[in-house]
Protein backbone atom coordinates (compact mmCIF):
# COMPACT_ATOMS: atom_id res chain seq x y z
CA UNK A 1 0.00 0.00 0.00
CA UNK A 2 2.92 2.30 0.48
CA UNK A 3 2.76 2.78 -3.93
CA UNK A 4 -1.02 3.91 -3.09
CA UNK A 5 0.41 6.98 -0.63
CA UNK A 6 3.12 7.93 -2.97
CA UNK A 7 0.35 8.01 -6.29
CA UNK A 8 -1.65 9.66 -4.14
CA UNK A 9 0.44 12.53 -2.80
CA UNK A 10 1.76 13.50 -6.03
CA UNK A 11 1.74 17.11 -6.63
CA UNK A 12 0.59 19.11 -9.97
CA UNK A 13 4.58 20.33 -9.42
CA UNK A 14 6.23 16.72 -9.62
CA UNK A 15 3.55 16.02 -12.85
CA UNK A 16 4.92 19.48 -14.54
CA UNK A 17 8.60 18.57 -13.44
CA UNK A 18 8.12 14.85 -15.60
CA UNK A 19 6.49 16.55 -18.24
CA UNK A 20 9.16 18.95 -18.74
CA UNK A 21 11.79 15.99 -18.54
CA UNK A 22 9.81 14.61 -21.46
CA UNK A 23 9.68 17.19 -23.51
CA UNK A 24 11.11 15.88 -26.77
CA UNK A 25 8.27 13.67 -27.20
CA UNK A 26 6.44 16.54 -27.92
CA UNK A 27 2.59 16.01 -26.85
CA UNK A 28 2.05 12.48 -26.42
CA UNK A 29 3.46 12.96 -22.31
CA UNK A 30 0.24 15.37 -21.77
CA UNK A 31 -2.09 12.77 -23.16
CA UNK A 32 -0.45 9.78 -21.68
CA UNK A 33 -0.44 11.09 -18.24
CA UNK A 34 -4.47 12.19 -17.79
CA UNK A 35 -4.72 8.70 -19.85
CA UNK A 36 -3.49 6.37 -17.01
CA UNK A 37 -5.44 8.43 -14.58
CA UNK A 38 -8.22 6.02 -16.34
CA UNK A 39 -6.99 2.60 -15.52
CA UNK A 40 -4.81 3.69 -12.21
CA UNK A 41 -7.63 6.02 -10.48
CA UNK A 42 -5.45 6.77 -7.13
CA UNK A 43 -3.52 9.14 -9.76
CA UNK A 44 -4.54 12.97 -8.80
CA UNK A 45 -6.67 13.63 -11.99
CA UNK A 46 -6.87 17.54 -11.45
CA UNK A 47 -2.76 17.86 -10.12
CA UNK A 48 -2.65 16.18 -13.72
CA UNK A 49 -4.83 18.35 -15.54
CA UNK A 50 -3.24 22.03 -13.75
CA UNK A 51 0.29 20.72 -14.82
CA UNK A 52 -0.53 19.99 -18.41
CA UNK A 53 -2.19 23.50 -18.49
CA UNK A 54 1.08 24.75 -16.59
CA UNK A 55 3.57 22.84 -18.90
CA UNK A 56 2.24 23.49 -22.58
CA UNK A 57 0.07 26.15 -21.51
CA UNK A 58 -3.82 26.82 -21.79
CA UNK A 59 -5.11 26.00 -25.05
CA UNK A 60 -2.41 22.94 -25.40
CA UNK A 61 -2.15 21.95 -22.06
CA UNK A 62 -6.84 21.78 -21.97
CA UNK A 63 -6.69 20.22 -25.29
CA UNK A 64 -4.22 17.45 -24.60
CA UNK A 65 -5.32 16.29 -21.12
CA UNK A 66 -9.21 16.14 -23.12
CA UNK A 67 -7.87 14.01 -25.52
CA UNK A 68 -6.26 11.84 -22.93
CA UNK A 69 -9.15 11.85 -20.44
CA UNK A 70 -11.74 10.78 -23.15
CA UNK A 71 -8.84 8.20 -24.78
CA UNK A 72 -8.48 6.22 -20.99
CA UNK A 73 -12.31 5.97 -20.36
CA UNK A 74 -13.35 4.93 -24.08
CA UNK A 75 -10.65 2.58 -23.29
CA UNK A 76 -11.61 1.29 -20.18
CA UNK A 77 -15.65 1.36 -21.14
CA UNK A 78 -14.29 -0.73 -24.28
CA UNK A 79 -12.40 -2.92 -22.43
CA UNK A 80 -15.00 -4.14 -19.70
CA UNK A 81 -17.86 -3.91 -22.88
CA UNK A 82 -15.27 -6.68 -24.33
CA UNK A 83 -15.43 -8.69 -21.03
CA UNK A 84 -19.24 -8.78 -21.42
CA UNK A 85 -21.66 -10.49 -18.75
CA UNK A 86 -19.01 -12.43 -17.35
CA UNK A 87 -17.70 -9.64 -15.62
CA UNK A 88 -21.57 -7.91 -14.74
CA UNK A 89 -22.38 -11.54 -13.06
CA UNK A 90 -19.37 -11.89 -11.04
CA UNK A 91 -19.90 -8.06 -9.94
CA UNK A 92 -23.62 -8.10 -9.06
CA UNK A 93 -23.34 -11.92 -7.33
CA UNK A 94 -20.32 -10.27 -5.12
CA UNK A 95 -21.79 -6.69 -4.53
CA UNK A 96 -25.49 -6.67 -5.37
CA UNK A 97 -25.34 -2.92 -5.24
CA UNK A 98 -24.07 -2.87 -8.29
CA UNK A 99 -27.07 -4.18 -10.14
CA UNK A 100 -29.04 -1.19 -8.79
CA UNK A 101 -26.20 1.82 -9.58
CA UNK A 102 -26.46 -0.18 -13.50
CA UNK A 103 -29.63 0.12 -13.70
CA UNK A 104 -29.96 3.76 -12.25
CA UNK A 105 -27.36 4.12 -14.93
CA UNK A 106 -29.36 2.73 -17.79
CA UNK A 107 -32.31 4.19 -17.11
CA UNK A 108 -30.62 7.79 -16.42
CA UNK A 109 -28.48 7.35 -19.67
CA UNK A 110 -26.63 10.49 -21.74
CA UNK A 111 -27.86 12.84 -18.40
CA UNK A 112 -26.23 10.63 -15.52
CA UNK A 113 -23.16 10.18 -17.52
CA UNK A 114 -22.57 13.91 -18.48
CA UNK A 115 -23.66 15.26 -15.39
CA UNK A 116 -20.96 12.70 -13.31
CA UNK A 117 -18.03 13.35 -16.13
CA UNK A 118 -18.82 16.95 -15.32
CA UNK A 119 -17.35 16.82 -11.78
CA UNK A 120 -13.68 16.83 -11.19
CA UNK A 121 -13.91 14.24 -7.81
CA UNK A 122 -16.34 12.15 -9.74
CA UNK A 123 -14.58 8.61 -9.22
CA UNK A 124 -14.58 8.32 -13.20
CA UNK A 125 -12.79 5.17 -13.63
CA UNK A 126 -16.31 3.86 -11.74
CA UNK A 127 -18.54 5.05 -13.78
CA UNK A 128 -16.21 4.28 -17.14
CA UNK A 129 -16.55 0.40 -15.80
CA UNK A 130 -20.20 0.53 -14.74
CA UNK A 131 -21.10 2.28 -18.00
CA UNK A 132 -19.03 -0.64 -19.97
CA UNK A 133 -21.30 -3.32 -18.30
CA UNK A 134 -24.79 -1.78 -18.65
CA UNK A 135 -26.62 -1.84 -21.79
CA UNK A 136 -25.64 1.91 -22.84
CA UNK A 137 -24.75 2.45 -26.50
CA UNK A 138 -21.53 3.34 -27.04
CA UNK A 139 -22.46 6.98 -28.81
CA UNK A 140 -24.59 7.82 -25.81
CA UNK A 141 -21.84 7.10 -23.55
CA UNK A 142 -18.80 8.68 -25.70
CA UNK A 143 -20.88 11.84 -26.48
CA UNK A 144 -21.99 12.47 -22.83
CA UNK A 145 -18.22 11.81 -21.73
CA UNK A 146 -16.66 14.16 -24.86
CA UNK A 147 -19.15 17.01 -23.18
CA UNK A 148 -18.81 15.85 -19.66
CA UNK A 149 -15.18 16.24 -19.26
CA UNK A 150 -14.64 19.04 -21.32
CA UNK A 151 -16.84 20.95 -19.07
CA UNK A 152 -14.45 19.51 -16.23
CA UNK A 153 -11.44 19.80 -18.03
CA UNK A 154 -12.01 23.67 -19.33
CA UNK A 155 -13.36 24.94 -15.51
CA UNK A 156 -9.51 23.08 -13.87
CA UNK A 157 -7.99 24.18 -16.88
CA UNK A 158 -8.90 27.73 -16.19
CA UNK A 159 -8.50 27.58 -12.78
CA UNK A 160 -4.63 26.10 -12.85
CA UNK A 161 -3.28 28.04 -15.30
CA UNK A 162 -3.19 31.32 -12.85
CA UNK A 163 -3.43 29.99 -9.60
CA UNK A 164 -1.45 32.91 -8.43
CA UNK A 165 -4.23 35.15 -9.86
CA UNK A 166 -7.00 33.21 -8.02
CA UNK A 167 -5.36 34.09 -4.84
CA UNK A 168 -5.39 37.75 -5.95
CA UNK A 169 -8.46 37.75 -7.21
CA UNK A 170 -11.42 35.64 -5.23
CA UNK A 171 -13.82 36.47 -7.94
CA UNK A 172 -12.47 34.23 -10.45
CA UNK A 173 -13.05 31.34 -7.92
CA UNK A 174 -15.77 32.57 -7.25
CA UNK A 175 -16.70 32.22 -11.03
CA UNK A 176 -15.64 28.42 -11.11
CA UNK A 177 -17.61 27.70 -7.91
CA UNK A 178 -21.20 29.74 -9.63
CA UNK A 179 -20.24 27.79 -12.48
CA UNK A 180 -19.79 24.82 -10.84
CA UNK A 181 -23.29 25.03 -9.15
CA UNK A 182 -25.22 26.06 -11.79
CA UNK A 183 -24.25 23.04 -13.57
CA UNK A 184 -25.16 20.92 -10.38
CA UNK A 185 -29.05 22.99 -10.59
CA UNK A 186 -29.12 22.26 -14.34
CA UNK A 187 -28.20 18.65 -13.98
CA UNK A 188 -31.23 18.35 -11.39
CA UNK A 189 -33.32 19.83 -13.51
CA UNK A 190 -32.76 17.46 -16.10
CA UNK A 191 -32.67 14.87 -14.02
CA UNK A 192 -35.98 15.60 -12.33
CA UNK A 193 -37.42 16.12 -16.28
CA UNK A 194 -35.64 12.84 -17.44
CA UNK A 195 -37.36 10.55 -14.88
CA UNK A 196 -40.42 11.22 -15.72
Amino acid sequence: MDWTNKLTSIRWEDIQHWLQQYESLGPIPGIVAPMLESFFPVLPLVAILVANVNAYGLGQGFLLSWIGVVAGSISVFAIVRALGGRLRSMLESRLPRTEKLIHWLEKHGFTSIFLLACFPFTPSSLVNIVSGMSRIPFHTFFTATLLGKGVMIFLVSMAGSDLGGMLRNPWKLALIIGVLALMWFIGKRLEKRYMK
